[in-house]
């Protein structure tokens, strides 16, 4: 008996919806039975692992803040057609774009406008809740359900009348490397002990690296000042050690620049002090008390009225309260950091109350299963009821 095949266009413009991509792919087909699974697309390494020959190399859809989207717009529009013929020519079953709303929604509405019966999934909801709601509704017209990975969105984007959504997860939940730092630093809580380090982490991107290291060597040397005997660490990626390392050796304290010890510094440290992103909830799921710091491009320093949410900092979304400090721009002065991150490394009410809020975020993001196999079983119900309207209580369950 000859399996039934299955063609899968996805498509990921980044490391984060690259691994992303290759879990849920990996779910799939241990959910597919007698299903075999034809993928075309965009991915990099971790997809390709999974049998995808991605149409060009994903790198180059890497694309963060205004400036950089503007610089490489007609490529970016070149890819773009690119990709949509190539889904369209291949009639696949389903197509799954992943992040980077940049360049997969645009493809979405190319292939949707010439397959409208093609079911379309969006896997990590775009962050209507913070800015450009208007996304949310457009939507509807070329997406067909959005796998959302915070607990907040499926409301938000209902509310904002966006296709219907579900939380399936996110994989930081289940990262083992942030469950063992979370365990070590319960149990410190619960000994009341702590080590006097300091976590710095000032970004990923060389762009954010250049704009606050600097503002992170001022609260450092205030820190010190306010607390000798402080010790610092700051991990980073093999790409920036080098930039990194050139850096901090001019600060008046000294900093452990650490690669690949990164949960190990999560484990150890009292409190951080780190650039909005992703950090933030990693910080609140691991346990560790944080400050968060950030200053935007030039270009999107013009674009700031447009932001409509009431914070950047993910962990304050899902809590529906600020739980963690944030510091934008001209705010985001070292005196003031170092100052709010010493009331965080020791036994105040400031830390005691971020560590509660922490635990409500770590339960609101809770899931039975993990984000890839919930995806995954949505996506199977679209292929096999392609005519099916979308309702999460017909879908998701």
């Amino acid at each position: 008996m000859t399996s039934r095949r299955v063609k899968v266009a996805i498509i990921a413009g980044e490391p984060s919806g690259d691994r992303l991509g290759a879990d849920l792919i990996a779910a799939m087909k241990m959910q597919a039975g007698d299903r075999s699974i034809d993928l075309v697309g965009i991915g990099g390494e971790e997809m390709q692992g999974e049998g995808l020959v991605s149409l060009f190399d994903y790198s180059e859809l890497s694309i963060v803040g205004v400036s950089a989207v503007v610089a490489k717009l007609p490529k970016l529009l070149w890819r773009i057609r690119q990709a949509a013929d190539a889904i369209v020519e291949a009639k696949p079953d389903v197509l799954i774009i992943i992040d980077s709303p940049d360049f997969t929604h645009r493809v979405a509405r190319r292939v949707k406008a010439r397959l409208p019966d093609l079911p379309v999934i969006d896997y990590v909801c775009p962050t209507v809740w913070a800015w450009k709601p208007e996304r949310a509704p457009a939507m509807r017209g070329y997406v067909d359900h959005v796998l959302s990975v915070f607990p907040f969105e499926p409301q938000v984007v209902a509310a904002l009348g966006g296709p219907p959504t579900t939380y399936v997860g996110h994989r930081l939940v289940f990262d083992m490397g942030l469950l063992s730092a979370r365990a070590e630093q319960l149990d410190r809580r619960r000994k009341q002990q702590l080590t006097g380090l300091c976590m710095l982490l000032p970004g990923s991107r060389k762009s954010e690296l250049t704009r606050l290291l600097p503002v992170f060597a001022e609260a450092a040397a205030e820190l010190s000042a306010l607390r000798p005997g402080v010790r610092f660490v700051l991990p980073t990626i093999a790409r920036h050690q080098a930039f990194v390392a050139e850096q901090v050796a001019t600060w008046p304290v000294k900093v452990e620049v650490v690669v690949g010890a990164k949960w190990g510094a999560f484990a150890q440290s009292d409190a951080a002090l780190a650039a909005s992103g992703t950090v933030l909830l990693e910080l609140a799921l691991a346990g560790v008390p944080c400050v968060s710091a950030y200053k935007l491009d030039p270009l999107a320093k013009l674009l700031i009225s447009k932001i409509t949410g009431w914070s950047a900092a993910l962990p304050n979304l899902i809590a529906d309260y600020p739980v963690i400090r944030e510091f934008f721009n001209d705010q985001a002065r070292g005196n003031r950091l170092a100052r709010e991150t010493l009331r965080l490394m020791d036994h105040t009410i400031e830390r005691k109350a971020m560590l509660e809020g922490f635990d409500t975020v770590r339960r609101a993001m809770s899931v039975t299963r993990t984000p890839s196999e919930h995806a995954a079983e949505i996506v199977l119900r679209f292929i096999d009821r392609p005519n099916v309207t979308g309702d999460p209580s017909a879908i998701a369950h």
